[in-house]
């Protein structure tokens, strides 16, 4: 005779299965980000590298057609290229950084771009963006120097320039972290002229940049939800048995475990040695290719999750498809244009800042995949959980093809809101331990209950 279920088992049943349907359905769910309000005044961004600063200007179109006497108001984007040259020899007469004891630095000129009219409340209002390499005498510190820069301030005496660094790999700022401003260019209305800016970033360290690349790693898979997603839909049917085209049964507990702890080392192998591969070789792959091969990679995910269609060979499944997703994470680094020597050390740190992170949401979520295999509402939560995530992939596929979409969108947001995400799966976590540990002091008391008899 058995006794019945317990209010404390039944509670915890029941938390562990809402949660199980919360965590993916907040992978999922999320607000867009807020686009930013245009100011008008100018901002100068600058990407620090090992032997040159890279400056990112943002000029309101108003301001600077008043100052430099090119009318950019009335043209459209393509027909910036004719105003071309005198924009860049503009600039040039107004950007003269040099190092501290004032040897001059070369300014070369790249791309130019007109930004999209917004109204706002004073009226449209674009930008002109251009960028420039600021490049010093050899052997000269790039930390430390002197930006002597009037563009606009010069004749809209009223004009204020922010300039900020938005990359410094030394100093342990990356591409992600936003901006710090390390200065104001203004008309100094005492002496009537504008004084240069002595830009000093400060002491930079290969530790820095180390610490910087492992918590970006650690961000950029906690964000990256399609990643998330793709291995946690793998592990989902890992303690299950398959039989006639069906999952139908339980795996051992040592089993299960070994299944999930192969197809970790197989994902955590294959998009490292892709990572390593694309990265140290500087070799450019087309983003879209890629995104949608990820995209593929869970739609294939989910499918299985459903019904088997390679049981016993996900770890080799996911060898293959984490190929795609470490070419994927290999685009932040290339963004960053870093030395070899910065490269290399930044290709460890990402990396491993990426397999920490997938240890602990492994960790976290395995006792709940252990548990939830075990309940009656198992099949209803599998199939369903593989559904939200087969429709995320096709809208990621459709985005990625081209075709623009709600339900990618969405999906995109929802690596905003992985402090709940995390929250969830350690509760869950607990939840699952507890139920195990109630039920194996349910069944000692059986059993004593039996051997009294």
């Amino acid at each position: 005779m058995t006794r019945p279920r317990t209010w404390l088992t039944t509670a915890l049943l029941r938390l562990v299965a809402g949660i199980a349907i919360a965590v993916p359905a907040a992978l999922l769910l999320g607000a867009s980000p807020a686009a930013a309000h245009p100011m008008p005044h100018s901002v100068v961004q600058l990407d620090v590298y090992q032997a040159s600063v890279t400056a990112r200007l943002a000029l309101p179109v108003d301001d600077f057609s008043r100052a430099s006497g090119i009318d950019l108001n009335t043209i459209e984007s393509t027909a910036l290229p004719t105003k071309a040259v005198a924009i860049r020899t503009y600039l040039a007469r107004h950007i003269h950084p040099t190092t501290l004891k004032g040897k001059v630095w070369q300014v070369s000129f790249g791309a130019l771009s007109l930004s999209r009219t917004e109204q706002t409340s004073t009226g449209p209002y674009r930008e002109l963006i251009a960028k420039a390499v600021l490049t010093p005498p050899a052997g000269a510190d790039v930390r430390h120097f002197t930006l002597d820069y009037d563009v606009i301030v010069h004749q809209v005496v009223t004009h204020v320039t922010l300039v900020s660094v938005r990359q410094d790999w030394a100093a342990g700022r990356v591409e992600g972290d936003g901006a710090t401003q390390v200065g104001t260019i203004r008309l100094d209305v005492r002496h009537m002229k504008v004084p240069p800016l002595v830009v000093d970033l400060g002491e930079g360290s290969v530790w820095r940049g180390f610490v910087a690349m492992l918590e970006l790693g650690g961000n950029h898979i906690l964000t990256g939800t399609d990643h998330l997603l793709f291995l946690l839909i793998l592990l989902l049917p890992a303690p299950l048995l398959a039989a006639g085209g069906r999952w139908n049964g339980l795996s051992g507990p040592r089993a299960a475990l070994s299944r999930i702890g192969l197809i970790t080392l197989a994902f955590t192998i294959g998009h490292s040695v892709a990572l390593a591969a694309t990265a140290l070789t500087r070799f450019e792959i087309p983003g879209r290719p890629v995104e949608a091969f990820i995209a593929v990679s869970i739609l294939v995910g989910a499918v299985h999750a459903i019904r088997p269609l390679f049981p016993g060979r996900e770890a080799i499944v996911a060898g293959v498809f984490g190929l795609g997703h470490g070419m994927a994470f290999s685009f932040v680094l290339a963004e960053m244009h870093l030395s070899t020597a910065q490269l290399a050390t930044s290709l460890l740190a990402f990396n491993l800042g990426i397999e920490l992170v997938q240890l602990l949401l492994v960790c976290l979520a395995l006792p709940s995949l252990l548990v939830l295999a075990r309940l009656r509402v198992q099949p209803a939560l599998r199939v369903g959980g593989a559904l939200i995530t087969a429709t995320a992939a096709v809208g990621w596929l459709a985005d990625r093809l081209g075709l623009s979409n709600p339900v990618a969108r969405v999906a995109d947001s929802a690596g905003s809101h992985t402090t709940g995400m995390l929250a969830g799966l350690a509760v869950a976590a607990v939840v699952a331990v507890g139920w195990a540990l109630v039920t194996r002091q349910r069944g000692r008391g059986v059993a004593e209950l039996g051997t009294v008899t």
